[in-house]
């Protein structure tokens, strides 16, 4: 039976083709039709729409578009330029865009930080002028921070008053008064008590600029502040220690609060339960977190507590230290929306020497972190005993103490 299509015999397909073929020579691949990819035809063009389009014959044989070395799929896809869907978009530069968004986060970074340094300085009530106080010690190596926080009722209403149970007495007194000191031995913070028995040096009057004799008048510590400010009360601590004070800082009774408020509140361990009217002071011994007028009761109580002053200045301590290592932690510091609060309230709330610098007051705050949690040393100043109500400083003590910080030595003096 013949296989052949119809009017093909065995001579016409050659010796090379067919079943049983002797040939020596391969058979030779078939052409395979070529299909086109693309838009279908149009309606009415191609296989199923009209007449399809007929081979043309060149050079004596056909032509019909096959083999030609085209492969499948050349010309039409989405691979190919100029093809039916337009140009093909280029790969997107990764390295470029990745370099472009590192260079816009760090401009955005570096013009927030500059800004907010800026705005932070412009915040700072520099008031105190350390160029009036006179007579003064060498400086000698770290730094020197005095602490003072006051009774000022100043941006208190009545009603803030009343709840803060700060009373209504005009003027401003000293409440606290510390020393820090910062350098390469860990930070060391001193408390003065405000009963200390000092003497009144000569001073010029911070207003009047008069120069008023000393004679050897001996006052409690705080009364310096009450007769002429910050800058007597320098004057005063820098004559009966020999301690160069380097910066002044002093805080108010409404800006201790909001301070505390704007930072969340301060987790502190109360050592005993406390319970005193004239501050206001409720407590229960252990950890509890203090808000701002539960924060200054705490820190002004002192009748409730055996050592009186004595135990309230190691309170004042330890709350100040726990209120530091509170905002200098990184849910503060990289949380703008509780950073610029805190810093707000802390800023407008303080009063600072001339020199003082927000690198200083960030110094002044990390040492006083570092008394927290470990690295420093809180004391109060070495007492020998008390005389008419004022608390007696052991001067041999004290001279210790005074080398070892002005040589930024390690403290080995204690206040036992």
């Amino acid at each position: 039976m013949n296989d052949w299509p119809e009017a093909w015999s065995d001579d016409n397909r050659g010796g090379r083709y067919g079943r049983g073929s002797a040939s020596a020579q391969p058979e030779s691949a078939r052409v395979m039709r070529q299909v086109r990819r693309g838009r279908p035809a149009p309606p009415g063009q191609g296989a199923y729409g009209g007449v399809p389009q007929q081979p043309h014959y060149v050079d004596g044989g056909y032509d019909s578009g096959y083999n030609t070395g085209q492969v499948y799929g050349g010309g039409g896809g989405r691979g190919g330029g100029g093809d039916d869907y337009g140009p093909q978009r280029p790969a997107p530069d990764w390295r470029r865009r990745v370099k472009w968004t590192a260079i816009t986060l760090v401009t955005v970074l570096l013009v927030t930080t500059v800004a907010t340094y800026f705005w932070a300085d412009s915040k700072l009530n520099r008031e105190v002028d350390l160029s009036k106080v006179i007579e003064r010690p060498e400086k000698g190596e770290g730094t020197n921070y005095l602490i003072v926080g006051s009774d000022s009722r100043e941006g208190l209403s009545d009603e803030d008053k009343k709840r803060l149970r700060t009373g209504s007495s005009e003027g401003k007194r000293t409440d606290s008064m510390m020393i820090l000191h910062t350098g390469s031995n860990g930070p060391t913070l001193i408390s003065l008590p405000r009963d200390s028995n000092v003497e009144i040096p000569t001073f010029k009057g911070s207003e009047s600029g008069k120069t008023y004799q000393g004679t050897g008048r001996q006052v409690k510590l705080n009364a310096a502040y009450a007769e002429d400010g910050p800058e007597l009360l320098v004057r005063t601590v820098e004559f009966n220690t020999g301690l160069h004070i380097d910066h002044y800082v002093e805080i108010g009774f409404a800006g201790f609060a909001n301070i505390v408020d704007a930072a969340g509140g301060v987790e502190i361990d109360i050592p005993q339960d406390i319970k005193d009217t004239k501050s206001g002071a409720d407590f229960r011994k252990g950890k509890q977190t203090l808000d701002g007028e539960e924060a200054l009761a705490f820190v002004r109580t002192r009748y409730a507590l055996a050592g009186s002053d004595l135990d309230r200045t190691k309170n004042q301590q330890k709350f100040l230290s726990a209120l530091a290592n509170q905002v200098a932690t990184p849910g503060t510091v990289l949380n703008p929306f509780r950073l610029y609060p805190t810093m707000g309230a802390g800023l407008d709330s303080l009063i600072v020497d001339k020199d003082m610098g927000l690198f200083d007051l960030a110094d002044m705050f990390w040492s006083m972190k570092g008394v927290s949690g470990g690295e420093g040393t809180s004391m109060n100043m070495p007492l020998a005993g008390s005389s008419g109500g004022n608390l007696l400083w052991d001067k041999d003590k004290v001279k210790q103490l005074v080398n070892q910080l002005n040589n930024d030595e390690k403290v080995t003096v204690t206040s036992d």
